[in-house]
């Protein structure tokens, strides 16, 4: 487990291009935190990391989910936000959709059971600016 206290959202982003450039194929993010918290920002920072220009990121909440190419992995970023609880990766079809990228998944609280070998990512916002970032490679089932 690591932890990363930023005081801004390119520090934020920053965090995440670090994180990128160790992730391999198949990778899942669990995103953890509140509204603001800055989810979307990390997700930015990790499109970065990956070589794909992070303008071309945008919240997915309205399209569930969004896929980013370019780089050197596809980025696969969902939101379920607008999901009610209890859903699977196998009904949604994220399953098989990262198995070449990485998937980013914002609000993975709705999903019915865990994910393995994924990696939990929580931000929490300690003020207006400022975000402690824990990433858990063995996230707490």
């Amino acid at each position: 487990m690591s932890r990363q206290h930023t005081t801004s959202e390119a520090e934020t982003r920053a965090t995440a291009r670090t994180l990128a450039t160790t992730l391999r194929p198949g990778a899942v993010l669990l995103l953890l935190g509140d509204l603001g918290a800055g989810k979307t920002a990390f997700v930015r920072g990790l499109a970065e990391g990956l070589g794909i220009a992070e303008d071309a990121v945008s919240s997915p909440t309205f399209t569930l989910v969004q896929e980013y190419r370019g780089g050197r992995l596809p980025l696969y970023h969902a939101d379920l936000y607008r999901l009610p609880e209890g859903v699977s990766l196998d009904d949604l079809g994220l399953d098989e959709v990262a198995e070449d990228g990485v998937l980013a998944i914002e609000w993975p609280e709705r999903l019915a059971r865990p994910v393995p070998g994924a990696v939990a990512i929580r931000i929490a916002i300690d003020d207006d600016t400022a975000r402690t970032i824990t990433i858990d490679a063995t996230p707490a089932a």
